[in-house]
C-alpha cells in the first residue's frame, strides 16, 4: 500500500495548479489531505473518481474556508471514522480515519500555535489526542496517522534550529509530546529509513524560503508498531508545487 499525505492549503486552490496532473502520475493507494478549506459541494469531487479515486470521505470544518481534512481510496474502506467524537476538535474538521483489511489510515491536521490563544488550544488538542490514540490501538493495533503535525521532531527538522528554538512548532513542550507519542509505539517512516536526510516539507512564503531550501519537516506518517518492519520506503516529494507544503509518501510491504 503507498499511502500519499498532502497539506494542500486549499483543495480549490491545488486543483486550479493541476493538482489532479500531479496526483495521476503520483498513483498512491490512498490520499490523505489536509486544510482543504472547502466543503465538498465547492467543488467537482468528480475529477478525482475519473483518475481511480472512486472513494472520497471530506470532513471539513464547520468555519467555512478553514481546516478540514480528506481521504481518498482507490479501494473501498470497511469502515470511515470521521473526527475524534471530542467535540472541539471536530468542530475544526482535523482527523478522519479509514479502515482497510490490515491497516487503518488516519489523516491528521493538528493546530498551530500562532498565538497564546492558539498554543493553548493546540497542547490541549496534543494530549487529548494521545489519550484518544491510546485507546483506539486497543481496537486498531495497525495504525497509521499521517498528515500535519505541525511540530519539527529535532534540529536536523528545521532550517535554523538555534533561531527558532522559541517559535510554536520547535518549541521544547510540543518537541517532547512527539517524542512522547512516538515512545506510546509509532514510527517516523521518514526518519527511520532516512537517519541523516536534511528534507523539509514546509516552506513559509515570505522571503523566498522555499527557492533558499529554509524550510520545516512538519509532516509525517506515523506507523504503529505493529507496522514497522512493513515500511518499505518513505520519502518527501518536494517538487509537487501546489501548497506551502509539499506532499509526502510512505510504502507499506
Amino acid at each position: 500500500m503507498v499511502i500519499v499525505s498532502y497539506n494542500v492549503n486549499g483543495i480549490r486552490a491545488a486543483l486550479r495548479k493541476e493538482f489532479i496532473t500531479w496526483l495521476t502520475h503520483a498513483n498512491p493507494d490512498v490520499v490523505c489531505l489536509q486544510e482543504i478549506k472547502a466543503n465538498p459541494e465547492q467543488f467537482d469531487e468528480k475529477v478525482f473518481h475519473v483518475i481511480g479515486y472512486k472513494y472520497c470521505y471530506w470532513y471539513p470544518a464547520q468555519k467555512k474556508g478553514y481546516s478540514g481534512v480528506a481521504i481518498l481510496s482507490k479501494t473501498k474502506p470497511n469502515n470511515v471514522t470521521y473526527g475524534t467524537g471530542i467535540d472541539y476538535m471536530d468542530f475544526e474538521g482535523r482527523s478522519i480515519r479509514a479502515d482497510f483489511d490490515d491497516v487503518s489510515v488516519m489523516s491528521l491536521y493538528l493546530p498551530s500555535g500562532t498565538n497564546t490563544d492558539r498554543l493553548e488550544f493546540k497542547l490541549r488538542f496534543m494530549d487529548d489526542f494521545q489519550t484518544y490514540i491510546t485507546q483506539l490501538r486497543q481496537e486498531v493495533p495497525n495504525l497509521v496517522i499521517s498528515g500535519d503535525y505541525n511540530i519539527c521532531h529535532e534540529p536536523i527538522d528545521i532550517h535554523d534550529p538555534v533561531r527558532l528554538k522559541n517559535v510554536s512548532g520547535f518549541l521544547p513542550v510540543e518537541r517532547t509530546w512527539l517524542s512522547g507519542f512516538l515512545e506510546s509505539g509509532f514510527t517516523d517512516s521518514f526518519r527511520h529509513l532516512n537517519p541523516e536526510r536534511v528534507e523539509y516539507s514546509w516552506w513559509s512564503y515570505r522571503a523566498n524560503a522555499r527557492a533558499n531550501n529554509k524550510g520545516w519537516r512538519l509532516d509525517y506518517h506515523l506507523v504503529s508498531a505493529p507496522l514497522q518492519e512493513k515500511i518499505k520506503r518513505a520519502v518527501i516529494l518536494p517538487e509537487a508545487k501546489h501548497s506551502d507544503h509539499c506532499p509526502i509518501l510512505v510504502e507499506l510491504n
